[in-house]
């Protein structure tokens, strides 16, 4: 049986990242980075695509072990299997490279004696390609094409080849360490220097713990923030700082179904919400960094500014199937890059000035030529902020007027205004934006909210709702107490509800985001949900939602981007990004600070 989406648990360096299951067994790993072809694609099909399984000998694939868990603070995951003839735990980790990544797993014999089994099939561009292997200086060095990968071993362990995959049987008893590192670095260049796996532990330990000591959230769950923190960390791409919004590509919003799409990239949607995690979490670096990235990414043509880009601000992700693979439980087409790449979606223009509002309120310093990129922005979005577009979910569906894209054209208008109250020394036109701003407003409580049933829609003239209109309070557009936000809390709670829990939008098989099928209740959505009513004046019940969303997370502390409460299982590209967010501001929201 396939393990779970949630069964699996995140290791990385800050520029790729693996998951490894209950079993052992690493599934998914893209090298060199977040966004490259994966090596181990077993997630995305069976074991011939790829995978690396290290247990002990005679457990089944998918047989679980006994516990794990993180060690404290860090990315270093422990497993442990108690075995009927002793003890034995395997650290996994991937030290924060220098030049090549490197995944580094250390059996240690806890009690008694336990024999060991590990089987390697290295399967390079997502699990299609068999890679020549061969033997030297004591390693086994696999070599297809571009991509070449050494293992070894410290103490040497024997390996042997076996229906192509490098297998490993040796016995591990009280106080035996193992290590065996896997460095992937191009087939043209020499083989990368050697790592110390154990020094690398130590030092991975102590930078994780040091990370994670700076955060300044002292309230409670402070346990589940800094995971969550840690989590967007870890989904960092260090170089440029830019954060992908998950380590997977086509994990299913319906088992089965269609609705499978590629995470890997960084949205600029989740620009506000990061950066305000961030800030009020204490990790002002990590902020300027993705306001640096947010910056370069947005630079250019005002009128080509894309929802997404690539880790480095690259532009073109053109959206390709992979037949050969069948997919998370049949869950097809399998598809890299993504095609809402080209889509419009207003509301990234408010995302844009939001965030870089939020970065002056708390004091980051002004990059060059960044309030001429705001000016740019706003000259484009007021020509333009009357079209209709795909929307914060990426419809692919015809264009409508979203009420959510219509309140961030406001957002945007707003900031602007705002920056030049708080300077008038900066050129801009005040008058100007101030008479958008109002027409925007005007216009989406005319035609944005339906009187009958108290409630903003989810687009112009349609009586579908939309959770993004949680986030009305958020933005400033109205406030908590106004009776057209209840309303739209309430309506959005009564009619979008999937078991206390929320979808994004009205989803019933039907056409309306141009997809058929359905998908689960969408995480950040019911976070937004616990906020909203914390705003509105229902803390109570905001903190037993909160509960119930802390308890959706699997052993180690992990959210996927959706969950099916019918099945308890989780749905989705994994770890989500835009969950995490919202665990932390919602957490950072409902309780008060504590010294």
């Amino acid at each position: 049986m396939a393990a779970r989406i949630e069964d699996y648990a995140l290791i990385g360096d800050l520029q790729t990242a693996a998951l490894v299951g209950r079993d052992g067994s690493i599934d998914w790993l893209c090298l060199p980075r977040f966004d490259s072809a994966a090596c181990f694609a077993a997630l995305l099909g069976d074991e011939d695509n790829g995978h690396w399984r290290l247990a002990p000998a005679g457990t089944d694939p998918g047989t679980p072990c006994t516990r794990r868990a993180y060690l404290e603070d860090s990315l270093a995951l422990e497993t442990v299997w108690e075995t009927p003839t002793g003890t034995v735990k395997v650290t996994d980790f991937m030290p924060q490279r220098d030049r090549a990544p490197d995944v580094v797993r250390i059996v240690e014999g806890v009690s008694g004696s336990v024999e060991m089994l590990g089987v390697l099939r290295l399967r390079f561009d997502y699990g299609s390609i068999v890679p020549w292997i061969r033997r030297t200086d004591g390693h086994r060095v696999a070599v297809a094409g571009p991509d070449s990968a050494w293992l070894r071993s410290e103490p040497p362990v024997k390996t042997c080849g076996q229906d192509f995959s490098t297998r490993s049987e040796f016995t591990v008893s009280a106080g035996d360490n193992v290590a065996f590192v896997l460095t992937w670095h191009p087939s043209h260049q020499p083989r990368p220097a050697l790592v110390d796996p154990h020094e690398s532990l130590r030092h991975s330990l102590e930078d994780w713990r040091e990370w994670a000591a700076r955060c300044s959230y002292r309230g409670p769950h402070r346990e589940a923030v800094v995971r969550s923190l840690i989590t967007l960390k870890a989904l960092t791409y260090a170089p440029t700082g830019g954060i992908a919004a998950a380590a997977t590509t086509s994990l299913p919003e319906e088992i089965g179904g269609v609705r499978n799409w590629d995470y890997r990239y960084c949205w600029l949607r989740d620009s506000t919400l990061t950066l305000g995690a961030l800030l009020s979490a204490g990790y002002a670096d990590e902020a300027a960094a993705w306001r640096s990235w947010l910056l370069r990414a947005a630079a250019g043509d005002p009128a080509d500014l894309q929802v997404m880009y690539g880790l480095a601000g690259e532009r073109r992700l053109p959206e390709t199937e992979l037949p050969w693979l069948p997919g998370y439980e049949g869950s097809a087409p399998v598809r890299i890059g993504n095609g809402a790449v080209r889509q419009l979606q207003l509301d990234v223009y408010g995302e844009v000035m939001d965030s870089l509002h939020l970065a002056r309120r708390w004091g980051l310093p002004a990059k060059p030529h960044e309030w001429k990129l705001q000016r740019s922005l706003m000259t484009y979005l007021e020509e333009h902020w009357r079209e209709p577009d795909e929307g914060l979910w990426e419809i692919r569906s015809p264009r409508r007027h979203f009420v959510h894209s219509k309140v961030m054209a406001w957002v945007a208008a707003d900031r602007a205004v705002r920056a030049l109250e708080a300077d008038p020394d900066l050129p801009g036109d005040l008058d100007g934006w101030r008479a958008m701003r109002d027409e925007v407003h005007r216009e989406v409580c005319e035609k944005g909210y339906d009187a009958e049933r108290g409630t903003f829609t989810q687009s112009y003239g349609s009586r579908e709702l939309d959770a993004a209109a949680l986030l009305i309070p958020r933005t400033g557009f109205l406030p908590p107490d106004d009776p057209r936000v209840t309303g739209t809390v309430d309506a959005i709670r009564r009619e979008l509800a999937h078991d206390g829990l929320l979808r994004r939008y009205s989803c019933d098989g039907k056409t309306m985001d141009g997809l058929p099928g359905n998908e689960g209740a969408f995480l950040a959505c019911s976070f937004w949900l616990a906020q909203a009513l914390h705003a509105t004046g229902r803390t109570e019940e905001a903190h037993a939602l909160f509960e119930r969303l802390l308890s959706l997370r699997n052993d180690v502390g992990l959210l996927a981007e959706e969950y099916d409460p019918e099945a308890g299982r989780h749905l989705g590209n994994y770890p989500q990004a835009f969950s995490h967010i919202g665990l932390v501001n919602t957490a950072l929201s409902l309780f008060p600070q504590q010294d």
